[in-house]
């Protein structure tokens, strides 16, 4: 049985796929309502409380005039412009302190053998997630949509000769702080990562990507000094084996289109839009 915030969840998508299909007609707030069997009222309220923003700003940041906008200047983000006008104290952005540790060539080719990987599920934004740990860290995360036995079962996929516990720690605790931002519950985040040296690399500099910033493929395969590799650099980005934390969502194509998602391309809409309406609030909130 679906949860209140599972459903709201949906019907904000469902909104969010509507806004995505159709920007180029502008629609009101009355078409979107509509689509997602609420009133205006409701829909304007129920969305605001989720993104921070009113629909018609959230439908602005997913256009790809906006995409195209921040792919202008490659290097410049909405973070890099909130630093460079003094917003710079308005919180720790989680990429600044996720830490990466790969595993070790024997626990990368035997799948995980000797290793003991805790699992839970939660509630996130964007839908149900499945978060793994192992005495590192964070080795995996994914949305588990309503089937969580699929969820088990790709994770185990993951690390086929792992032992595996149901148990909530430590490491999964302040990960999931990240979607409410109390960041001042944590200290810092440990990954514990499955992956050649090549993807790991790549990763890495996923996290270097500020909320509220996008990359290209080719942006990202320069910064890892393999200009050519941008094929490869996707298909890393593609493996990524943490969902969120390990920011492939802020990754779009060179003609500023959104492309596609592991988890769901409307999901994707939703983290760009949801952390540029967080890095829109900071930056109205200091403004004033």
């Amino acid at each position: 049985m679906e949860t209140q915030q599972e459903i709201n969840y949906n019907r904000i998508a469902a909104a969010i796929d509507f806004y995505r299909n159709n920007f180029r007609e502008q629609p009101s707030l009355e078409d979107a309502a509509e689509h997602v069997h609420l009133s205006p009222f409701h829909f304007q309220r129920m969305f605001r409380e989720w993104a921070g923003v009113t629909p018609k700003q959230f439908l602005q940041y997913l256009s790809l005039e906006h995409a195209k906008h921040i792919l202008k200047g490659e290097q410049v983000t909405l973070s890099d412009a909130a630093f460079e006008t003094g917003l710079s104290g308005t919180g720790r952005l989680h990429d600044l302190f996720i830490k990466v540790e790969g595993m070790t060539p024997g626990e990368y080719k035997n799948g995980g053998e000797q290793l003991t990987i805790n699992y839970s599920f939660a509630e996130s934004p964007f839908g149900q997630i499945i978060v793994a740990s192992t005495h590192k860290g964070i080795c995996y995360m994914a949305f588990a949509e309503d089937d969580h036995e699929a969820a088990f079962r790709a994770l185990v996929q993951h690390f086929p000769n792992a032992a595996f516990r149901q148990l909530s720690d430590r490491f999964q605790q302040d990960a999931l702080f990240i979607f409410t931002q109390d960041w001042s519950r944590l200290s810092e985040i440990k990954l514990h990562l499955k992956g050649t040296p090549f993807q790991i690399k790549v990763w890495e500099t996923l996290l270097k990507i500020p909320m509220g910033g996008l990359n290209t493929y080719a942006s990202i395969a320069r910064k890892i000094r393999h200009p050519q590799a941008f094929r490869a650099v996707g298909t890393a980005v593609g493996q990524n084996p943490v969902a969120f934390l390990i920011p492939c969502h802020r990754v779009i194509k060179a003609n500023g289109e959104l492309g596609h998602y592991h988890w769901g391309d409307t999901r994707k809409s939703a983290m760009i839009g949801w952390e540029a309406a967080k890095m829109y609030q900071i930056t109205e909130k200091h403004v004033r």
